[in-house]
């Protein structure tokens, strides 16, 4: 069975940092892309921000220059490291990540999701 846990969300003031870290466990045969993503209530879950399997990263505009997504894949783990945080980056983030199972092929997967708040 393969899970992705998130960690590091909270509560925190506006121009503060804070840093996410996503782990993918289970058995499979290898990871592709990895990204965040988050919403909010009444809106379309957005996309963040997307690393693949060589390191290629894609941003959302809203967010370009202030976060920086990476992963370590000897711990098949992704991270996004959030500083200048603004009251709109407040919404529920989820980990997403695009894995191949052995005999299964490959299937998307998502996190839990980890609330972050930035207060004004």
């Amino acid at each position: 069975q393969v899970q992705l846990v998130e960690s590091g969300g909270g509560l925190v003031q506006a121009g503060g940092s804070l840093r996410l870290s996503c782990a993918a466990s289970g058995s499979f045969a290898s990871i592709r892309t990895m990204g965040w993503y988050r919403q909010v209530p009444g809106k379309l879950r957005e996309l963040v921000a997307s690393i693949t399997s060589t390191s290629t990263t894609n941003y959302a505009d809203s967010v370009k220059g202030r976060f920086t997504i990476s992963r370590d894949n000897a711990k098949n783990t992704v991270y996004l490291q959030m500083n200048s945080l603004k009251p709109e980056d407040t919404a529920v983030y989820y980990c997403n990540a695009d894995i191949t199972r052995y005999g299964y092929g490959n299937r998307n997967f998502w996190g839990q999701g980890t609330q972050v708040t930035v207060s004004s």
